[in-house]
């Protein structure tokens, strides 16, 4: 397992680490979708929260799981995209890329949980 806190890594660090971490542990996974939903979630917990964040990194039994805590209580959404520069991509995108997304809240906050699984174990799911 692989834990990461916003109060010893900065995002680019973040993105390199799980980088390392997939390459080495889950090569069947699709590091640009990991390290795109990694930067969307990061990018969330910044830009719609107060305080820091923890991400956490798991492979095992055929499927790649990061969670990421934050302080807010309020789901992520999908809203309406703005082609004009204003957003509202991310969540869309974190829900394709990944093979299950969901949200769990916790007393101080939730925790946005992504799995990837193996592609055999896709097909059979």
């Amino acid at each position: 397992m692989l834990v990461l806190d916003s109060r010893t890594v900065d995002s680019a660090e973040v993105r390199e680490t799980v980088s390392g971490f997939v390459a080495e542990r889950c090569p069947w996974a699709d590091l640009n979708a990991v390290r795109l939903v990694v930067t969307e979630l990061l990018a969330n917990a910044l830009h719609h929260t107060e305080g820091g964040w923890r991400l956490r990194l798991h492979a095992r039994d055929h499927r790649l799981t990061l969670e990421l805590d934050d302080a807010s209580t309020e789901p992520p959404s999908a809203r309406q995209p703005d082609f004009a520069g204003g957003g509202g991509f991310g969540w869309r995108l974190v829900e394709q890329l990944a093979d299950r997304v969901d949200v769990r809240p916790r007393p101080a906050g939730k925790t946005v949980r992504a799995e990837w699984w193996v592609p055999t174990e896709r097909q059979a799911a």
